[in-house]
């Protein structure tokens, strides 16, 4: 017998005669059927197959409805669709679309479930719980018998940056950067920040490009630079094993310059273009270029900039001089000298070029960093634990590179190629559609009206072209 209630009919403002009402009697419909776009991207890169390993399961086989693979996709889906809570998987559980990415076999939930669950194919959000607060303990523990190994899931960041390369790169650009993640109640290493004035994590992203390769949630009472020579060992390593003779190269803001980590980089054949905080000693140095620049702004009105190439050491930081370049700038405002140091000698960038090009194009990394906490909802970290809002930032990480993997592959030569993953969400994966489920088929009906049906046909054909992952075939 069926105990659900008949919604009330919505009456809204007439049409002429014709009376204006809606009511919740649609049927199966999604709202997201443009998220079989992401699933397609799966199969090419065997993201959620290999995630599902980096958990180890201590559950009894014959008690377990739901397999952690189906849990982490759920997860990571319901992110990239837009869905940050795991409240809102008490309605989700039921959309038939989201079972089908998942993976789920019955799309229905009439197979061997609990009868309160009876019509519900995908996990409630107390078992998602359950598979976010798992801590290393997790196989000993009578409730959270689900662990998360995040080595592993460190190494498959990597992996599939690695693998988008048919050829290995003569040299790649690494980007570190450091933000703040607000808190709003007492997590654990809640911490005030005097530079964000608030409290905050402060997580460490490293990119190449608009390839994530880490994301590592960090209390916030730590210089920006702590753990970078660990993080970056670890990458620069995976990176090396495959590709030996691509050469690497660090760039970051002036929070990232500190001998220890230049020390790193020279001692391992690493390059680095770091920026520098300002001082007294180093305005100096520029001085006679700032006061040209100065001539030349107040007599144009418009700013002005020389470049100066010199070497520099601190009285007692450094272990060696090195080289810097500064930039004594003027605008209509004032002085504005910059200054950056690296290891790269002045025949592969003079000084114009290693400032303007090569250090300057690092702020591409920051609409990454705002897609990441934003648009995939990274910043979600509730948890009590620091633990557990770390394999929320992962949840969110895998989440973008399944986005970026949409952009990169299926998107390809549109005029979406760069899009941000909040644009690619709103354009094409936010259908409305109805959602039938037979015997031999699962048929999606989307409305012939839809604007972006040629666009929708044309990532399709892009994505054919690529073939999926081994374990997918």
């Amino acid at each position: 017998m069926d105990t659900h209630c008949t919604p009330e009919q919505l009456h809204f403002h007439p049409h002429g005669r014709r009376e204006v009402i809606a009511r919740f009697d649609g049927g199966r419909i999604t709202s997201d059927a443009g998220g079989v776009l992401l699933r397609e991207t799966d199969l090419r890169l065997g993201l959620m197959e290999r995630l599902a390993r980096c958990f180890r399961d201590g559950r009894k086989p014959g008690s377990v409805e739901h397999p952690v693979r189906s849990l982490a996709a759920q997860r990571v889906y319901a992110l990239a669709l837009g869905y940050e809570d795991l409240n809102d998987h008490e309605d989700l559980r039921r959309d038939r679309l989201l079972a089908l990415l998942v993976g789920q076999g019955d799309l229905t939930g009439a197979g061997r479930v609990r009868l309160r669950d009876r019509g519900c194919p995908l996990a409630a959000s107390s078992t998602l719980n359950r598979l976010e607060l798992g801590g290393a303990e997790a196989a000993t523990d009578r409730y959270k018998r689900i662990a998360a190994d995040f080595e592993a899931m460190d190494r498959l960041l990597v992996d599939v940056f690695v693998e988008s390369y048919a050829e290995p790169p003569e040299e790649i650009w690494l980007d570190l950067d450091a933000t703040d993640d607000p808190l709003h109640g007492r997590q654990e290493g809640r911490f005030f920040h005097g530079y964000y004035g608030r409290y905050c994590y402060l997580p460490l992203y490293v990119f190449c490009g608009a390839h994530l390769l880490c994301a590592r949630l960090r209390r916030s009472n730590i210089d920006a630079s702590a753990g970078s020579e660990e993080e970056l060992a670890r990458v620069v390593a995976q990176v090396r094993r495959r590709w030996p003779r691509t050469r690497v190269v660090v760039r970051g803001d002036s929070g990232f310059c500190r001998e220890p980590l230049m020390r790193w980089c020279e001692e391992n054949g690493v390059g680095y273009v770091f920026g520098m905080a300002r001082n007294a000693r180093l305005v100096r140095a520029i001085g006679r270029d700032l006061y040209r620049a100065e001539v030349v702004c107040r007599r144009t009105g418009e700013p002005a900039r020389r470049y100066r190439d010199f070497r520099y050491r601190t009285k007692k930081s450094w272990s060696r001089t090195r080289r810097v370049v500064g930039k004594a700038q003027h605008l209509p405002k004032g002085a504005n000298p910059r200054f950056v140091v690296t290891n790269l000698r002045p025949r592969r960038a003079g000084a114009r070029r290693l400032y303007e090009e090569l250090y300057c194009a690092r702020g591409e990394m920051e609409n990454r960093i705002k897609e990441q906490q934003l648009g995939l909802f990274a910043d979600r970290t509730s948890s009590a634990t620091l633990r557990a809002n770390q394999l929320r930032l992962y949840f969110a990480s895998f989440a973008y590179v399944l986005m970026h993997g949409l952009r990169r592959l299926g998107l390809a030569g549109t005029t979406y190629a760069r899009a941000q993953c909040a644009t690619i969400r709103l354009k094409l994966l936010k259908i409305g559609a109805r959602v039938r489920v037979s015997v031999r088929k699962v048929r999606l009906s989307i409305s012939e009206a839809w604007p972006h049906a040629a666009l929708f046909e044309k990532v399709v054909d892009n994505l054919r072209t690529h073939p999926p992952w081994p374990a997918a075939e």
